[in-house]
């Protein structure tokens, strides 16, 4: 597989449409992690992150503009003990619930399967941190439809133990920009995580996604020794 340059991964696709990104810094001492979500349609590009106990949540910009909240209100992340979880929907909450009662990652998306949002529809991404006395493990899940067809469910689980400095790995919803939209193939992405603090990279990420469809982007970086972290959120909705 190849290491991908994670700025030209973005910017050489103009609706990858929901994306995580997971890794750790080239000094190895912070686990990284970014979620973001893009928009085509109004309902979709309405929204913006705001902070949420040690998470975050989406919310209408404009709530007179808000059409459905359907699949596009929801907590992308959210904290559990040393665990951070990171998804594209409501299945946060499935995860979060099903590891508060000793469930694994795997065993709490049992229960889930991809979007209803036919033609597309849109595959569940999903990702676990693990961060404790100084260790560090991460796994990235997708629940996609069977090339397309809504009778059957294909789940994925990919777990990385012991992640090495200076890479990361990147799954997104979509894979081109096409339509219907053709949901993600293959593994998550191996990316090179680049020698950048919080805010370089989080204007790596927002500067490479599509300017017309880029909506909202969640960064967050964990101190592996001590499990303290720093958050940036932007949005492209502003007052």
């Amino acid at each position: 597989m190849e290491k991908l340059d994670i700025a030209k991964e973005l910017a050489g696709n103009t609706y990858p449409g929901r994306g995580i990104i997971i890794g750790k810094s080239v000094d190895g001492t912070k686990a990284i992690t970014a979620y973001f979500i893009m928009g085509r349609s109004v309902n979709s590009r309405n929204r913006v992150f705001v902070t949420e106990g040690e998470g975050i949540r989406t919310e209408a910009f404009d709530p007179s503009k808000l059409t459905d909240p359907h699949l596009i209100i929801y907590a992308p992340v959210r904290v559990l003990g040393n665990k951070t979880i990171v998804t594209n929907g409501d299945q946060t909450d499935t995860i979060y619930d099903g590891m508060d009662k000793a469930l694994t990652f795997e065993q709490s998306l049992r229960s889930r399967e991809f979007e209803d949002d036919g033609p597309n529809f849109t595959p569940r991404i999903s990702g676990i941190m693990e961060v404790e006395n100084g260790k560090y493990d991460y796994s990235m899940s997708i629940l996609k439809s069977n090339n397309g067809n809504p009778e059957a469910t294909n789940r994925y689980t990919f777990s990385y133990e012991n992640p090495v400095a200076g890479e990361g790995h990147f799954i997104h919803t979509y894979a081109q920009d096409v339509n219907p939209l053709p949901s993600f193939e293959g593994e998550p992405k191996w990316v090179a995580m680049p020698d950048e603090d919080i805010d370089a990279f989080t204007k790596t990420v927002w500067e490479n996604l599509n300017e017309d469809n880029k909506v909202s982007l969640f960064v967050r970086y964990i101190d592996i020794a001590t499990g303290t972290y720093e958050t940036r959120i932007v949005n492209k909705n502003t007052k």
